[in-house]
């Protein structure tokens, strides 16, 4: 580690490249943590020049995640949770919610990032009664993400599919309905999906042409797909939304705020029972 920024010194870590950016670290940037290189943060300026929203987006997605796992766990009663795109660790991730509200909740997380899994293998430990497991997987390999998931939860049970922030790094080649429709033909019913991703229903054309010049520039990380608002609620097709609906990721079952509804982004969420 150095101590500087907590991150693994990469001179000990061959298997993360610090030469190029990537989507997790630059998210942690945004967040405010510590855990990026110098290239994460020339790239996260360069976005955040283009679109200023996104560290207001970023940070309210931390806040979603809070409201959408203790729905889930206090009053659906979920206690297991899959949770595809994990990102870098900060506070309050899914087990420390779930668990907080039900120690005995399973929480498994999986990404593609070893910088990531370094990080959650030696940060993210849960209860004793529960269970934190960590998965090295591709969402773009649902198969392969299902069957180590199989290890840690129980899939007669109801489970909680959690994609937050992370179905736009599908690209429509990638068959995203298809992939997003196998990890649910899996879950029995009575399980979740939760889900946000960003999206183009506020600034539109202007943040469709900074995202598509991000994503075409050298060095940029893995693309990400902006999509429409039906083609966002198209990921809930057969499934039972539950209140508000599909929403702007502050308007989801806002805390109470003594200055009013928040406004809208460019991003939206949304969670739904599968029947």
């Amino acid at each position: 580690m150095t101590e500087e920024s907590g991150i693994p010194d990469p001179a000990l870590s061959p298997i993360i490249d610090t030469s190029v950016p990537h989507s997790a670290r630059m998210w942690n940037y945004w967040l405010g943590g510590k855990d990026h290189y110098p290239v994460d943060r020339a790239a996260g300026d360069e976005f955040s020049q283009a679109f200023p929203d996104i560290v207001n987006i970023a940070r309210l997605s931390r806040h979603l995640l809070a409201r959408v796992v203790r729905h889930l766990a206090a009053e659906a009663g979920i206690r297991q949770f899959l949770d595809i795109g994990t990102g870098l660790p900060t506070v309050d991730n899914t087990h420390d919610l779930a668990q907080r509200v039900a120690p005995d909740s399973r929480v498994v997380y999986v990404d593609n990032d070893p910088l990531v899994l370094t990080h959650a293998r030696a940060l993210l430990i849960g209860t004793p009664e529960g269970a934190t497991d960590y998965i090295e997987a591709d969402l773009r390999d649902p198969d392969a993400i299902l069957a180590a998931a199989a290890k840690t939860l129980d899939f007669g049970r109801p489970v909680a599919l959690m994609l937050m922030g992370i179905a736009g790094y599908l690209r429509d080649g990638d068959e995203p309905y298809a992939i997003v429709g196998r990890l649910v033909d899996a879950l029995p019913s009575g399980s979740y999906l939760a889900m946000w991703d960003g999206v183009n229903v506020v600034t539109g054309q202007a943040l469709e042409e900074a995202q598509e010049d991000f994503n075409e520039g050298a060095g940029a990380p893995a693309p990400y797909t902006l999509r429409s608002r039906a083609e966002f609620s198209a990921f809930f097709d057969g499934l039972e939304l539950v209140e508000p609906g599909v929403v702007s990721v502050p308007l989801w079952r806002p805390d109470p705020d003594p200055f009013g509804s928040p406004a809208e982004v460019d991003a939206l969420c949304g969670v739904a029972r599968k029947p």
